[in-house]
């Protein structure tokens, strides 16, 4: 699959099908044609059944992610609540099949690499770093660790849900899009944390290669997150419902 011209980068999604229809749309208007999805489709209390019927038919190249494994993994660890369980009730094995037939990681060509968190854990940061003091960008040289067996010169990863990007000495970029369906959230691993983007815009990116350089740009689109916001409380999940309208904690 060559990706020679622009395409689009989505990620995080979290069956918010108000913020991808909004996001498709914009990729959309500008002539896009190539987009590719970084993982995390469906966890949330918002619409993972529809979120799942929109992106099935067209066959985005997709990776999975943690929450992804939440969803079909029996057994494996997730969080307390009702939300997981009620996603696990409502999706059909078609849906489940779906996520689990995705691979962990994809390169297109030699020159691109997907990836969920970093190429070897999808539950871990590639851009960032958290310890007891909070959320800090990770290093060049920490990065490069990361990557020493990587040989893409563009490496595309989600998980953090902020937009970012990074360069290592060897030339290879880092690039996160961002979340199209949820602009914060809390953890409390490694340690507790907050992932902030600031605004409850949906996010994604644009790439462009110019010269065997990946060019790009990060992009917001407005969509209706009070309707998302009042669906998150409809399901119970105050905290979502304020996280979809504010874009901070």
């Amino acid at each position: 699959m060559a990706f020679t011209q622009s395409f689009a980068a989505i990620s995080d999604i979290h069956g918010n099908i108000f913020a991808l229809e909004a996001v498709l749309g914009d990729i959309a208007q500008r002539g896009i044609e190539r987009i590719v999805n970084l993982g995390d489709h469906l966890y949330g209390p918002l619409d993972p059944i529809a979120t799942a019927e929109l992106l099935i038919p067209i066959n985005l190249p997709s990776i999975r992610s943690n929450c992804d494994r939440w969803l079909y993994e029996a057994g494996t660890i997730a969080p307390p609540g009702r939300t997981i369980a009620k996603n696990r009730l409502a999706l059909s094995e078609q849906h489940r099949c779906w996520l689990e037939e995705m691979p962990q990681t994809l390169q297109i060509d030699d020159d691109v690499l997907l990836c969920h968190g970093t190429p070897w854990a999808d539950d871990v940061y590639l851009l960032e770093d958290v310890d007891q003091n909070g959320v800090h960008p990770r290093s060049v040289d920490d990065l490069a660790i990361h990557l020493s067996e990587v040989s893409a010169k563009l490496v595309l990863c989600g998980h953090s849900h902020r937009p970012g990007s990074a360069q290592l000495l060897n030339g290879t970029v880092v690039v996160n899009p961002g979340s199209v369906g949820l602009q914060v959230y809390t953890d409390e691993s490694p340690y507790p944390h907050a992932m902030e983007a600031g605004t409850p815009h949906a996010r994604y990116a644009v790439f462009t290669r110019e010269d065997s350089q990946w060019q790009f740009e990060h992009l917001t689109v407005s969509y209706d997150w009070e309707q998302a916001a009042k669906l998150a409380e409809q399901n119970g999940r105050s905290d979502w419902a304020r996280w979809l309208r504010t874009g901070r904690v």
